[in-house]
């Protein structure tokens, strides 16, 4: 799941408790991350002794050891094999200036391993790091269990989860966030403030449509983005009975908007659509923003900004495409179940089955010819995540809303990209919506992400969140 992580690692360790636990736990800790896959920084005995963090002496080497690989390190992990030197660990991580993800891992006593010479004592050591990292306003997570072995299958989940966690807020810093056109006039619901990303570290950056289409507009059918483009369309989704024509104008959209995200650095995008592209290019864009989505680089449509952030986090956490969908209708007299929809711009990892089709929504007011290029089918089953983000002006504060639910094959016949979800105690959820005003629009991803999720929303990004289910 997800990409290669690297952890800074301390080892703690206290003078009078049995530092050959040190030495021992350090080996186990560094044998179990490079076993997941998870490369490690950390002091060698030759730096301190057994490895581990004790003095300040070591603290500062092992902040230099740190920053010297801070361009690498995504999270760090504080292991307590015994009690642990609390202020030497806050140390560190102060002076290596890091700010990223923090766990603090205790190894638990063996009863019949109590006298003084295997006495570990990190289940009240723990305590006293995490009140020190406290008073040095450093955040940090915490293991499931409050002690736990390295080498359990307890610690094995909470590795995944923090790796996760990690790869949330790695993911979001400095992000950028390409605006492709005006939010439609008619969706008032996904306006937001730039200026409080930006404080949050996220960056928008816009391109107006007019520049796009004229990019097209200059751009010849034998253009190798353009033919590379169309081909690579064909391949993605079944194309029969779509126009040539309206296929290779797909085709040009997605290399002008390839080239531009390239060229501003911008990871992820929110795409102008009703109804301008279909007045003014002749296609719907969906095909070329599922493609994106597909790739892990997220698309929204509306220009829905706070939408594909949500998209982009479910992505962190899962490693796997996120979609946006609508909280569309109800699925019968079933009040935990919904209808989930779009025209659709769904990545093609979404669906049972999916093929190309006109935007039957529009056609009739912008003619069907014109409206060529969706991605339709039927959403597959399975457990899934969602998650809203929104920007809060009047708090001046990002919040959201996080939890899990599925898709299920309940029967249903309609159009566009759609399937039926079910979500415990839905109604409360809907409230929750409706009362604090949230967007019509949430992000879903097929996993099981929410603690994640939640973990790096509130603990390391300072976002006010509500967790369904919790």
């Amino acid at each position: 799941m997800g990409t290669k992580s690297t952890f800074g690692l301390i080892i703690g360790n206290r003078g009078f408790f049995p530092d050959h636990l040190a030495k021992s736990g350090r080996e186990e800790m560094i044998q179990v991350l490079n076993s997941a896959g998870i490369e490690v920084v950390v002091l060698g005995p030759e730096q301190s002794k057994h490895g581990a963090v004790e003095t300040h002496e070591e603290a500062k080497r092992c902040a230099a050891l740190f920053r010297a690989a801070s361009d690498r390190i995504d999270g760090v992990i504080v292991s307590l094999p015994n009690f642990g030197d609390e202020r030497a660990i806050a140390d560190t991580l102060r002076l290596a200036s890091l700010h990223v993800p923090v766990l603090i891992q205790a190894t638990p006593d063996t009863p019949s391993k109590m006298g003084i010479a295997h006495r570990r004592d990190s289940f009240c050591g723990k305590m006293s790091t995490c009140n020190n990292l406290k008073q040095y306003g450093i955040p940090y997570s915490l293991t499931t269990l409050h002690t736990v072995g390295p080498n359990s299958e307890e610690f094995k989940k909470d590795l995944e989860w923090f790796a996760g966690v990690c790869r949330i807020v790695k993911g979001l810093k400095n992000l950028r966030i390409g605006a492709i056109g005006a939010r439609p006039a008619a969706f008032n619901t996904v306006r937001y403030s730039e200026k409080l990303l930006e404080a949050g570290g996220i960056s928008v950056e816009t391109l107006d449509l007019s520049e796009v289409l004229g990019r097209i507009s200059r751009m010849k059918d034998t253009d190798e983005a353009a033919v590379r483009k169309l081909k690579s369309i064909e391949k993605y989704v079944t194309t029969s009975g779509i126009p040539q024509q309206a296929l290779l104008k797909m085709a040009k959209l997605g290399a002008v908007v390839d080239d531009w995200m390239k060229a501003a650095d911008v990871q992820i995008s929110a795409v102008q659509c009703w109804t301008s592209l279909e007045e003014n290019l002749g296609v719907v864009p969906c095909t070329v923003m599922s493609m994106m989505s597909d790739a892990l680089l997220s698309s929204a449509c509306e220009v829905d900004v706070c939408g594909v952030l949500g998209m982009h986090v479910l992505q962190l956490a899962s490693g796997t495409p996120s979609a946006l969908l609508d909280w569309n209708n109800n699925y019968g007299s079933d009040p935990n179940k919904a209808v989930c929809f779009h025209c659709s711009n769904l990545p093609k990892h979404f669906f049972k089955d999916v093929q190309m089709d006109f935007q039957a929504i529009i056609a009739g007011t912008v003619g069907k010819e014109n409206t060529f290029g969706t991605c339709v089918g039927r959403v597959k089953s399975g457990p899934m995540t969602f998650a809203r983000f929104s920007t809060d002006d009047f708090a001046g504060k990002i919040r959201g809303y996080v939890g899990g639910g599925r898709f299920t094959d309940d029967a249903l016949e309609t159009f566009g990209g759609a399937g039926v979800v079910e979500i415990a105690n839905m109604q409360k959820l809907l409230h929750y919506i409706c009362e604090n005003g949230f967007e019509h629009h949430v992000a879903a991803n097929f996993s099981t992400v929410v603690p994640m999720v939640y973990e790096a929303a509130t603990n390391y990004l300072g976002w006010e969140m509500y967790k369904h289910g919790a």
